[in-house]
């Protein structure tokens, strides 16, 4: 069966415009109500959701939908993806719900689902729900249409989980941390959490009004968070996405450290306790060479998958690996969170700061990446990838790499975009073969 509304990271789009109108998030609090109605115990759904404008009538669409099938709904308010993911096992929820666009800009939302573990929903799940939306389906009797509440502790409970991932006897007292929360849905807990672990923070992107999540920010925009960290004297910044399942980080000189940085530090300090599971990390054909290369120097590997989080964390399960990521500041640590955790990960960078006493510049630059070269071409309709001129650009750039490098070209799962991305040691070469195919591409949408 084809996917209509589900993509590689639940359901997302532009708000009051196709998979992303009320109507639609009602019919799906009633597909995944119906399909996680097991067994004869109360049901329960669990939603948060990020600072978007639009998350109140989703909100409350969503719960429309769960309460008209005979679930009860749990309403957290905003808070992070992984604090979703977490909440849903913790309260023995059925389902969980975050309404989020992560890293889009406000005119876009998005519904993700987790199941009761609180892992991402299978592709059977997905492809189930999908069926039911062209359905007709049961509704409750009405004595038996579920109840909503909200509840007050969500943001503790979350905050608690967080300061528990760190060694019991590592603090932040001394350091002073700039973080910026996106104007997103980490805004209030991402700060206290470094507050409360002893941290001088200085919090930026933490003033939501529904319409600046993202907007110049965050870890998709990462200027504001440089000129916080040169300008106050702080010893590392923190750059958070819209749901805070990304990180990036930016060192004490201003510098901006990647998801491949973030994840050879953390794998390589877990594998010297003899932490790392899997002999390696886990990530996606966009990460960097010199990642490989430097894992491979360590003894370690590193295993490629798919772009997006959930064939990376799909990778892990199957092998037993606890740390993956991708270049783009999603980070998984399956020993602490079932998601993408922005703030968990940055904990572990900040306890290795601690731990080593070097300057955030001397730790988190492990390697140097190879020339790589990433642009994204817009289009309107049809498949430009599918055109003749475009493979043969592509197959006249890969020749032009003679072995020495990479290509990666491909549709967004998320966006109307193509992705072009092209690495090696030769960054002559690589900026050509990027320009050849994006022309190429771009002539086959016109």
């Amino acid at each position: 069966m084809s996917r209509q509304f589900f993509g590689t990271d639940g359901i997302r789009g532009r708000t009051n415009q196709g998979a992303m109108t009320a109507a639609i998030a009602m019919k799906v609090g009633q597909a995944a109500g119906t399909r996680f109605l097991r067994g004869k115990h109360r049901h329960r759904v669990v939603i948060g959701k990020d600072t978007r404008l639009s998350g109140y009538m989703l909100e409350n669409a969503l719960v429309a939908g769960f309460t008209s099938v005979g679930m009860d709904v749990v309403l957290l308010g905003p808070m992070p993806t992984p604090a979703v993911a977490l909440l849903t096992r913790e309260l023995r929820a059925d389902v969980g719900v975050m309404i989020s666009a992560s890293h889009n800009p406000y005119e876009d939302n998005g519904i993700k689902l987790f199941g009761p573990d609180g892992f991402k929903l299978s592709d059977e799940d997905e492809l189930a729900i999908e069926a039911m939306l062209a359905q007709d389906l049961a509704l409750a009797p009405s004595e038996d249409i579920g109840r909503a509440r909200r509840i007050d502790d969500a943001r503790g409970r979350y905050i608690h989980a967080v300061k528990r991932s760190l060694p019991h006897d590592i603090r932040l007292d001394g350091l002073k941390i700039a973080v910026d929360c996106a104007n997103g849905a980490a805004y209030q807990v991402a700060p206290s959490a470094l507050w409360e672990l002893g941290a001088e923070v200085v919090a930026v992107g933490v003033t939501p009004n529904g319409r600046n999540i993202n907007d110049k920010c965050g870890s998709t925009h990462v200027d504001l968070l440089q000129e916080t960290v040169v300008t106050t004297g702080a010893d590392i910044g923190i750059a958070l996405d819209g749901d805070a399942d990304r990180l990036l980080v930016v060192d004490e000189k201003g510098k901006t450290v990647d998801g491949d940085q973030i994840m050879a530090l953390i794998g390589t300090q877990l594998a010297a306790r003899g932490a790392l599971r899997g002999g390696g990390v886990v990530a996606t054909v966009m990460s960097n060479l010199g990642l490989e290369r430097y894992l491979q120097g360590q003894g370690l590997t590193l295993e490629r998958t798919k772009v997006g989080d959930r064939h990376v964390l799909e990778r892990m399960r199957a092998g037993g690996f606890n740390v993956g990521g991708e270049q783009s500041g999603h980070m998984i640590l399956l020993d602490h969170a079932t998601t993408g955790d922005g703030t968990v990960a940055a904990l572990q960078v900040l306890a290795a700061l601690v731990q080593s006493g070097k300057r955030a510049s001397e730790l988190l630059h492990l390697f140097d990446p190879v020339p790589q070269l990433l642009r994204n071409v817009r289009f309107s309709g049809g498949q430009p990838l599918e055109a003749a001129s475009v493979k043969t650009a592509i197959a006249e750039a890969e020749a032009s790499l003679n072995g020495s490098g990479r290509l990666v070209i491909r549709a967004s799962g998320t966006e109307p975009l193509i992705r072009v991305m092209a690495e090696g040691d030769d960054a002559g070469q690589v900026e050509a073969a990027v320009a050849s195919i994006c022309a190429a591409v771009e002539e086959a949408a016109a």
